[in-house]
């Protein structure tokens, strides 16, 4: 994905621009007191946490954030606001408009934060029954996330493979109807049932879902490294998503949201 910054919480005026507008104006303050931390330092300060993993109540102030709990506040707000869910679709329509997403085929799979109880958490069945949630992911043929939901951590991955496919946003950027279906579905073993497989041929979709039985490395296994690949990226935000410290749900998927948009992002960056 390139050389990345030493500093990656560092804001760059190229993703400001994009982000900005998106933000929803804020209401006027109830008690007089110190100014409002400016948005773009909250932001900041909201990376540093995901890259870092560090505790909301440790960001370190000398370096402009604002309090963790500011920055708490604001991911909250933003997240309510679906700021995260409109920056990925003005990212997803910038690589579309230059032919840059690959429609051909998408790839799902799941994986696992495990550690606090809460809404959206589960006893996991990977994990000795410890409670945990489940963010299931579908991407394009490249790897760029198209959809990245949250369940709790024992829930089916193949009950997810519908509404996975309706979280899809629907991507404008070229000339003609916004597309939100891809050509073909490549999955694991896991969504081995031929009722999924009659319910995307109706869609207009092509099922390319292993069998079980199948031996590794046949079938559509020889594909589906992408999706395996993002997993690894967004694990790459340290302990903020592998492990779900968050009780919150909405506060989990809102770092989770805004990963997926720094993932885009990094392809869209490579359009220059």
């Amino acid at each position: 994905m390139g050389k990345r910054q030493s500093r990656p919480w560092i804001v760059s005026d190229e993703l400001w621009s994009l982000f900005e507008p998106l933000l929803p104006v804020p209401g006027p303050k109830l008690v007089q007191g110190r100014p409002r931390v400016p948005d773009r330092q909250a932001l900041c300060g909201i990376l540093f946490v995901l890259h870092t993993g560090i505790q909301w109540e440790y960001l370190p102030q000398e370096l402009g954030f604002g309090s963790g709990m500011t920055c708490w506040r604001r991911v909250a707000a933003w997240n309510e606001a679906g700021v995260w869910d409109l920056l990925h679709v003005l990212l997803l329509e910038r690589l579309r408009s230059r032919n840059r997403l690959d429609w051909s085929r998408a790839v799902i799979d799941s994986s696992h934060a495990g550690r606090p109880a809460g809404p959206k958490s589960g006893p996991s069945p990977v994990d000795r029954a410890q409670p945990g949630s489940k963010p299931h992911l579908l991407v394009d043929g490249q790897g760029i996330p198209l959809a990245v939901p949250l369940t709790g951590g024992n829930r089916n991955d193949v009950t997810q493979l519908l509404p996975l496919l309706d979280k899809i946003p629907a991507v404008a950027g070229r000339v003609g109807r916004p597309r939100r279906r891809p050509d073909a579905l490549l999955a694991d073993r896991g969504y081995d049932h031929d009722i999924y497989r009659r319910q995307l041929w109706q869609r207009g979709i092509r099922p390319v879902i292993a069998r079980r039985g199948e031996p590794h490395g046949t079938g559509p296994g020889i594909f589906r490294y992408v999706v395996e690949r993002t997993i690894a990226w967004l694990h790459g935000f340290r302990r903020r998503l592998r492990i779900r410290w968050e009780r919150r749900d909405d506060i989990h998927e809102a770092l989770l949201g805004l990963a997926v948009c720094l993932i885009t992002h990094r392809h869209v960056q490579r359009l220059r």
